[in-house]
């Protein structure tokens, strides 16, 4: 995190280091850096050099860029993308901050990584995963899915890890969940600490005038 500046992936520049979340506009928000903190520590295991990443609401690209530099090889002019296998990929189903966040990527210095594509942001629906590039070693999921989205789950490679908030069966409260897959293909999921995320939803309910 120390390596993303995070004044480039913010609307409002004063504000861009308090640890509070913040509209990005489209009906989208930036997490307090608090909580991209504890997805990063979360997901840590799985995020390594020659690791792939899938990164569901991405947004401005804040969360890609960090992912970026836990996966990226060491010295980013030594071996191509050929060899050092790493990749993070960001869903976002508004292209308008699908184009805002490689701008973005681009002005915090991430332009050679773009164009390698060892980052990649694309407009989808992530709910659906982006079967393209699975399986994943992690998955990140940037807002709260109304039901466990299995779909992400059978993208996890073997092993591999999901960060998930999800709402509440008895529809009060979100909680984060770590879904872990092992090598074998066995799930097991754990319940972490509750949240409060912004809904996981389609395009036209996130923002109806688009």
């Amino acid at each position: 995190m120390s390596k993303v500046d995070r004044a480039n992936y913010v609307q409002v520049k004063s504000m861009a280091y308090e640890d509070s979340p913040q509209s990005i506009g489209y009906g989208a928000t930036i997490s307090a850096p608090h909580m991209h903190a504890h997805a990063a520590e979360a997901l840590l295991p799985y995020l390594k050099p020659g690791s792939s990443v899938l990164d569901v609401g991405s947004g401005s690209g804040y969360t890609l860029a960090i992912f970026h530099h836990l996966v990226a090889p060491l010295d980013p002019d030594e071996v191509s993308l050929a060899h050092s296998g790493s990749r993070v990929v960001g869903i976002e189903h508004i292209q308008e901050l699908v184009d805002w966040s490689k701008q973005n990527l681009q002005s915090d210095g991430l332009t050679k990584a773009m164009e390698k594509g060892q980052i990649q942001a694309v407009c989808g629906d992530g709910r659906k995963g982006w079967s393209d590039r699975a399986p994943y070693d992690a998955i990140h999921v940037g807002a709260a899915a109304p039901e466990m989205p299995e779909d992400l789950v059978e993208q996890l490679a073997s092993p591999g890890r999901l960060f998930v908030p999800v709402e509440s069966k008895t529809g009060y409260g979100q909680h984060i969940w770590q879904v872990d897959k092992d090598e074998k293909g066995k799930v097991t999921r754990k319940k972490l600490f509750g949240v409060a995320y912004v809904p996981l939803t389609d395009a036209e309910k996130q923002w109806p005038s688009r």
